[in-house]
């Protein structure tokens, strides 16, 4: 099962400043294979909050994902530099594919 923060801010911290926590370790080190392009849809990429998810977007680019979020026409979370995690937010109609 996928870790999933508990709700509502720590004890002491005022609701709406609750901190989403960045994966603590990289992503695996391999590349999995792509899967057919098909129309995300926010209830299917779901399953992947909170897990490494490798994704492809619309524009050639490609890349390890940490979801944290998923609207009905976005997602948020944290994107793999090859360093570092940086936190990274886009439009659910860019991804071609993904898995997790």
């Amino acid at each position: 099962m996928a870790f999933r923060p508990p709700l509502g801010p720590p004890p002491g911290q005022p609701p709406g400043t609750q901190q989403v926590p960045q994966p603590l370790t990289p992503p695996p080190s391999f590349i999995p294979p792509q899967p057919a392009p098909f129309r995300i849809d926010p209830g299917a990429i779901e399953g992947c909050l909170f897990r490494f998810t490798y994704l492809w977007l619309a524009n050639g680019e490609q890349f390890w994902f940490f979801p944290v979020f998923v609207g009905s026409r976005s997602i948020a979370g944290f994107r793999w530099t090859g360093r570092t995690w940086r936190r990274t937010g886009f439009d659910l109609r860019l991804i071609i594919a993904f898995t997790c």
